[in-house]
């Protein structure tokens, strides 16, 4: 009985290594990463994460989103912070629901040159999901309103308040 408890240990180590290498693979170039492990299966959580057409759904930072061509690759989001205080314009540039995927190039409204975003759900198996953001940039381009500490502070906070908004309702659909 030691044994096959230990086989199966090591299967699931095995498992879950392959997939955080994974992750890793993916993420390896990227100037900036964010990772959170999720109690829902993959499917769950892309189901909610994936509707990017939603985007305001999932921020208080985004008051309203405008769209220009299709909601998917080569359509365009424009995102208006509250109180018209800004806005920023993002290029949807790939999307993979079968690789539970998808990327934007933030192309107006933030301090940062060559910026593009990519959202991907990892199966860990057993009911547990990986959300894994990663960003690409050429350089931070400096300016009188914001440091690059500043900025990555605000994209840090950002971030845990649509993840954590995308598990509350990912679980919520779960239980369903």
């Amino acid at each position: 009985m030691k044994i096959k408890k230990s086989i199966f240990s090591l299967a699931v180590t095995f498992v879950f290594a392959l997939s955080f290498s994974n992750v890793e693979a993916q993420s390896a170039d990227a100037n900036k990463t964010y990772t959170k492990v999720v109690d829902a299966s993959a499917d769950a959580v892309w189901s909610v994460l994936r509707k990017m057409d939603e985007i305001q759904n999932y921020s208080k930072g985004i008051a309203r989103l405008e769209w220009k061509g299709p909601k998917d690759v080569g359509g365009q989001r424009v995102c208006y912070a509250p109180d018209n205080q800004g806005f920023f314009k993002e290029n949807i540039v790939d999307y993979s629901d079968a690789n539970r995927t998808y990327s934007y190039s933030v192309i107006e409204g933030v301090p940062i040159k060559g910026m593009v975003n990519t959202w991907n759900v990892v199966d860990l198996g057993y009911n547990k999901s990986m959300i894994v953001w990663t960003s690409k940039f050429e350089e931070f381009m400096e300016n009188p309103k914001m440091t690059k500490e500043q900025f990555f502070g605000f994209i840090d906070q950002s971030l845990n308040e649509m993840v954590g908004n995308v598990i509350a309702e990912a679980k919520m659909e779960a239980k369903m």
